[in-house]
């Protein structure tokens, strides 16, 4: 007795119909688009890492460590790195809270800013060039927004 396969076997290529394609095709966007954007931030001194907290930072305002964590999607140990890092390069201040010594708020610099403005200014035509050709971009991006926070777009 042979086992039938119900459904595409995953090819990780273009024409892939496998329910694995979602997924496949969303790490290969991930992979070209972060590879691009690599090239803005690095000469900034930026990982990605660096700037998903100062994304966090500017959209949401100064916060713990503690929050921090929990609005990038990371864990404490890595955290402590990354805050030290920018921290280190100028980029945020972390200041004991008023009556609680063991919290420190983190706060983007000046610096910090202008950096992730100057970031924002670069990736301008790295974008453009990304999503030329493909049409309505904003159909994608509700798209991919409805996919990454089900409920909430």
């Amino acid at each position: 007795m042979t086992m039938q396969l119900c459904t595409a076997r995953a090819t990780d290529g273009p024409g892939d119909e496998s329910p694995f394609a979602l997924g496949l095709l969303l790490r290969r966007a991930h992979d070209r688009v972060a590879a691009e954007l690599l090239g803005v931030l690095r000469p900034l001194g930026l990982e990605f890492r660096h700037f998903i907290v100062l994304v966090a930072l500017h959209h949401g305002g100064p916060m713990s460590q503690r929050a921090l964590v929990g609005a990038v999607g990371s864990d404490k140990a890595t955290m402590v790195r990354v805050v030290d890092d920018l921290e280190r390069a100028g980029l945020v201040t972390r200041d004991p809270r008023p009556g609680d010594r063991r919290v420190h708020t983190i706060t983007p610099t000046p610096a910090g800013t202008a950096v992730f403005d100057t970031a924002h200014r670069h990736a301008e035509p790295v974008a453009a060039r990304l999503s030329d050709g493909l049409g309505d971009v904003r159909l994608l991006l509700d798209l991919l927004t409805r996919l990454a926070f089900p409920g909430e777009a």
